[in-house]
């Protein structure tokens, strides 16, 4: 394509009110006014909703009656919005990526709220630089990459065991790797399923009978993934089994392999006899509880909300409902008292069986984390504060509500796949509201307590969702990627050092040797355009599409210039 001269570049700018997120802390009209004497700049408009319908379309408009080949707009975050305008300058004939965005909300009116002038004044700087690098985008093609028709599902607990049959249903084969001798996970470990009461072993073996003769499900048993290369669409992964060691090409990835229940050693006289956890509560009611057992106290946030562990494990307090009303039920005598700091009864269900606990003899109180309750003998000690007094609780069985933890390979795990894991050492999604069951690798999704404590529930939803987002790509049989990438742009330059290779988060680098010797080779569908490579290489020779030096250099000097 010739290269645009000066004269030719057309920038159209569209200043965004964002209601009065924006308008409502800068002079809007001041910023728009100023983008309108920088170079290059051949219309500008200013929008109540740049993002609404009529914004879009006045944008598309302008692009065909303004003769627009390239655009900005000034509004919100381009992690939620770029992919939108994006689009609408392709419907509008205008390559995607002839488009700048800049942030004046994030970084100026939600920022500056207290400082109009200054604010503005900072809005126009950025409009400026946004301006400047526009005015050396250069139009780019998307990447096309074909999928293999495969997924891996790590993990046989319930989440893994829905998402397997979600995508095997679609008709697409699945792999299912399990560490364990048998599939269901903590299904196995637990007697009934709140709120409805439901046979949890019953459940387990409709859900793996269902898995296990599904014609397009392979499952491996005491099996571990130890090794994974590759991208979206194109992974390949070594799993070994008892029969030896499986190479298998897939598309994508789900990570179900949930998470376990904290043992509290040294907490509250914990001895898997007297004083158990609500799993082994669990193991109790399913073999029959003893009934000469009259008196159970259960202790919530044991081992959690700490300094620890600061997190709300959150299906703790209804697994300890649960549990009381069913000792109630088998023993009508038995008096059960639950000792909470706050009870996470989430969901209208949860509540009604919350209700119902109350009014079937379950008590509860109140207890303020500064006096924690004291188990002594066959007595629990424990300081009423609505009542104001202490109160000595005797208690056969004292059953101790402890929190879902991390599983013990998830961070080798999580360095197989090249994915986060948080502080709690939970895998870590793309994004809480907008990926919430997607890594920020593509190809890689999680569900389950590999994510964050869930429920069976919510396991079961978590599962389909994963499989829901994983069937997109396997759907389609290629995918598109984004290309903004690394780019070799003076392969001459490259050293072949490998420093770019090894510091890549993302596998998309590799040493190849070519006719002018070693050189950087990269895989354009694994790069998410980071940039840490172009960044450590001392040669220059590596650069970012839509970030190259020229255009950074741009918007610095623009920004210095503007004295």
């Amino acid at each position: 394509m010739p290269e645009k001269k000066d004269d030719d570049i057309r920038i159209g700018v569209f200043v965004c009110h964002c209601g009065s997120n924006i308008a409502g802390y800068l002079d809007v009209e001041a910023v728009a006014d100023f983008a309108e004497t920088l170079p290059h700049v051949a219309f500008v408009q200013r929008n109540l909703y740049t993002c609404s319908e009529g914004g879009i379309n006045e944008i598309k408009s302008a692009i065909k009656e303004q003769n627009l080949n390239r655009v900005v707009v000034a509004s919100c975050t381009p992690r939620t919005h770029e992919p939108l305008f994006r689009s609408s300058c392709e419907e509008a004939g205008l390559n995607p990526y002839l488009f700048e965005m800049v942030n004046i909300r994030d970084q100026c009116s939600w920022v500056h709220m207290q400082e109009q002038e200054g604010g503005t004044v900072k809005a126009k700087d950025l409009v400026r630089m946004g301006i400047a690098k526009a005015a050396l985008l250069e139009p780019q093609d998307p990447i096309m990459s074909a999928v293999e028709a495969r997924a891996l599902v790590i993990g046989g607990g319930v989440a893994g065991m829905t998402a397997s049959l979600a995508l095997a249903n679609r008709g697409y084969e699945v792999v299912l790797a399990e560490k364990n001798d048998t599939l269901g996970g903590a299904l196995n470990r637990l007697n009934k399923l709140g709120p409805t009461m439901t046979d949890a072993a019953k459940f387990a073996q409709e859900k793996i009978d269902a898995v296990s003769g599904h014609p397009k499900i392979t499952i491996f048993t005491r099996a571990k993934v130890t090794s994974v290369q590759g991208f979206i669409g194109k992974y390949r992964a070594d799993i070994d089994t008892d029969t030896g060691t499986k190479n298998i090409d897939l598309g994508v990835i789900v990570v179900a392999t949930g998470a376990r229940a904290l043992v509290p050693e040294r907490l509250y006289g914990y001895d898997g006899q007297r004083v158990i956890t609500q799993e082994e509560m669990e193991g109790l009611l399913k073999a029959g509880l003893d009934p000469a057992v009259k008196h159970v106290v259960m202790i919530q946030c044991v081992g959690s909300r700490n300094d620890e562990r600061p997190y709300c494990s959150r299906i703790c307090c209804q697994t300890a409902v649960k549990n009381a009303m069913l000792i109630r039920e088998k023993n009508p005598e038995a008096r059960v008292t639950i000792l909470y700091r706050d009870m996470q009864m989430y969901g209208v269900e949860n509540e009604e069986m919350f209700r119902d606990s109350k009014a079937k003899g379950v008590r509860y109180i109140n207890y303020d984390p500064s006096r924690p309750p004291a188990v002594d003998g066959e007595k629990v000690d424990v300081y009423h504060a609505l009542l104001g007094r202490d109160m000595n609780l005797p208690a056969e069985l004292v059953v101790l509500s402890t929190p879902l933890v991390s599983n013990e390979d998830a961070e080798e795990i999580s360095r197989l796949l090249r994915v986060p894991v948080d502080e709690n050492g939970f895998f870590l999604e793309g994004h809480v509201k907008l990926k919430p069951l997607d890594f920020a690798t593509d190809g890689v999704y999680l569900c389950g307590s590999a994510r964050f404590p869930a429920n069976i529930r919510e396991a079961v939803a978590q599962g389909l969702g994963a499989a829901g987002r994983a069937s997109i790509p396997l759907s389609k049989g290629s995918v598109v990627v984004e290309p903004i990438i690394s780019v070799l742009a003076d392969e001459d330059a490259c050293r072949g050092c490998g420093l770019c290779v090894a510091l890549c988060p993302y596998g998309a680098l590799e040493i190849r040797e070519t006719d002018k010797g070693r050189k950087v080779h990269v895989i354009d569908v694994a790069c998410k355009g980071c940039g840490v490579c172009a960044a450590t290489c001392y040669q220059h020779a590596l650069s970012i599409n839509s970030f190259t030096d020229e255009q950074l250099e741009a918007q610095i000097d623009a920004f210095l210039g503007a004295g």
